[in-house]
């Protein structure tokens, strides 16, 4: 009988961390790692490839050429994003690589990003991932996959007790200026709902944002909603406010271009933000928001604009089917994303490779 190794205590151990960002203020840090970290009293710092850790997580926007070739730690990539999904013939996908070298974000040149990503997961200990498909498509390069959400409990401040509707009736869209164009897919559908109900659409985004690779060509979010939408209140994104603007709404939607596999291959993340606030949702048919609406116990999601204008002319006549499409949504949450649930799935992360928190002392090296 083999027996097992000793755990190490995180809070005792050289932790590094590839943020998104260096004051740790952008989603992915506040919502995935470092709040897991802040949470658990563990203690990290800035990494990089010239130092010696005992354990590295690297968010999406680590250098992963980089780090692919560093063999002194165990490695953690938490690649929530859909790119292994994205097909060979994809141009962006094709030129993704290179693209990433001139901007000086990839230290060693990578023509071909899908092996680059490969080889990443394939010297990764643990990856993280977002949905069961991209899992499916990481356990080709690791055996050591675990689906991990995003914590949106700083963000859900607020909870909607109030079902009554507005007039005009309130749509909402919350999200990243990037994911705007998605806005496009309903377009027709508001057109032909405006007919018989009044109905405005707020934005809550941020003001601006890079066209290209998260730091070139700066554009107006605002100029940009108006080509796709010529009427809308724009809100700016701040995290104290955020939940108020969104409960004011009555009814939450995300468009997805479901013949994009990278769109289509995206979590539900935000929908899951939305029910943590009790509020209505209505979203396209994507694999991941299709399990979820089921698991709630709901069928609200759409591939059709037949079904979107059939959806949303319900509810906005059918109080009572807001309030449960809210409350249905908020009890799934608590049930199946509660903070302890989220942080536990981290821990099980961490255990996978030898690290815990509060190690009782017998199991210490």
């Amino acid at each position: 009988m083999t027996t097992a190794p000793p755990l190490r205590d995180l809070r005792e151990v050289r932790v590094g961390y590839v943020p998104y960002s260096a004051a740790l203020d952008k989603p992915g840090d506040r919502r995935r790692f470092a709040y897991y970290a802040g949470k658990r009293g563990i203690r990290f710092e800035i990494a990089s490839p010239e130092q010696d850790y005992d354990l590295v997580i690297l968010s999406a926007r680590a250098d992963i050429s980089a780090w692919a070739r560093y063999p002194k730690a165990k490695l953690v990539y938490d690649l929530i994003d859909s790119y292994l999904a994205i097909p060979r013939t994809d141009p962006k996908g094709r030129l993704r690589g290179l693209f990433k070298f001139l901007a000086r974000q990839s230290r060693y040149l990578q023509l071909d990003h899908w092996k680059a990503i490969g080889d990443m997961c394939s010297r990764a200990d643990a990856v993280i991932c977002s949905t069961e498909e991209q899992g499916l498509d990481i356990k080709a390069f690791c055996s050591n996959v675990h689906v991990i959400l995003d914590a949106h409990m700083g963000v859900s401040r607020t909870v909607k007790t109030d079902y009554s509707a507005h007039q005009p009736f309130r749509l909402v869209w919350e999200g990243l200026p990037q994911t705007l164009g998605s806005l496009a897919l309903i377009r027709p559908v508001l057109e032909k709902l405006q007919d018989r109900f009044p109905i405005e659409v707020h934005i809550v985004t941020d003001p601006g944002y890079f066209r290209y690779m998260g730091q070139f060509g700066r554009a107006s979010t605002v100029e940009m909603v108006k080509k796709i939408l010529p009427d809308v209140h724009f809100h700016e994104w701040k995290e104290s406010d955020c939940a108020d603007i969104i409960c004011s709404c009555d009814l939450a939607v995300i468009p997805l271009a479901l013949t994009d596999p990278f769109a289509a291959g995206k979590p539900e993340n935000k929908l899951l933000l939305f029910w943590r606030m009790a509020m209505p949702v209505v979203t396209s048919a994507s694999p991941a928001y299709v399990r979820a609406m089921k698991a709630a116990g709901m069928e609200l999601t759409f591939s059709t604009e037949a079904g979107w204008v059939s959806a949303i002319e319900r509810l906005v006549v059918d109080e009572t089917a807001r309030m449960e499409a809210g409350t249905l949504g908020k009890a799934y949450t608590e049930r199946a994303f509660s903070e302890a649930s989220l942080l536990a799935r981290w821990d099980a992360v961490f255990a996978s490779l030898g690290f815990a928190v509060d190690v009782p002392s017998e199991y210490k090296s």
